[in-house]
């Protein structure tokens, strides 16, 4: 298990690193000159800085490497992930939740999410999405709606809605939006 590190003691394990290469390039406390010690101490400090930025390096790819396998987790999930405002307009959409209402998700964006549940579910819909954002402080529902997509042909849904806040900006209901049209289909054969 990696060991976590504050500042202070990671600076001391890489200054006594860095320390024991320049060891024997190291002068004599008593008898070295002014100038010997002060080259000394900016040899060490180079080498400290040199194994920070390798540090540094290495830590940059690995956050490069998550973030890619989020991404990809993200936009190619077989659920739709929508993020939607205070207002009910999308925020964010993965490629999935744009492939399952047949927009485009450059145009889904600001438009509200309403749009795109058929119209049988709507009042349905706008009372719970006010009660989540009104009364669920972080609080998670789940429920199945009819959607509609942009060529009007319907799918039923089953939705999972966590409401976020976050301490500077206005409530957000993140939606994981399934299509469960196929399930319901298989259930009546």
């Amino acid at each position: 298990m990696k060991q976590k590190w504050d500042g202070i003691e990671r600076r001391a394990s890489l200054r006594a690193k860095a320390e024991a290469m320049v060891g024997s390039f190291s002068p004599e406390k008593m008898s070295a000159k002014p100038a010997d010690m002060l080259l000394h101490e900016l040899l060490v400090q180079k080498v400290e800085l040199e194994m920070q930025n390798e540090e540094l390096r290495r830590t940059h790819a690995a956050l490069e490497e998550a973030r890619d396998r989020y991404v990809d987790l993200y936009e190619f999930a077989p659920v739709a992930f929508i993020t939607i405002n205070r207002e009910g307009q999308i925020c964010e959409i993965n490629l999935t939740g744009s492939a399952l209402l047949g927009v485009d998700r450059a145009r889904l964006v600001k438009r509200r999410f309403s749009t795109f549940v058929a119209p049988q579910d709507r009042d349905r819909w706008h009372r719970l999405f006010l009660n989540m954002m009104e009364h669920a402080r972080d609080g998670k529902q789940a429920f199945g709606l009819e959607m509609a997509r942009a060529d009007d042909s319907t799918f039923h849904a089953y939705l999972d809605c966590l409401r976020r806040e976050a301490l500077d900006s206005a409530p957000m209901l993140r939606v994981a939006l399934t299509d469960i049209s196929n399930i319901e289909l298989a259930g009546k054969e």
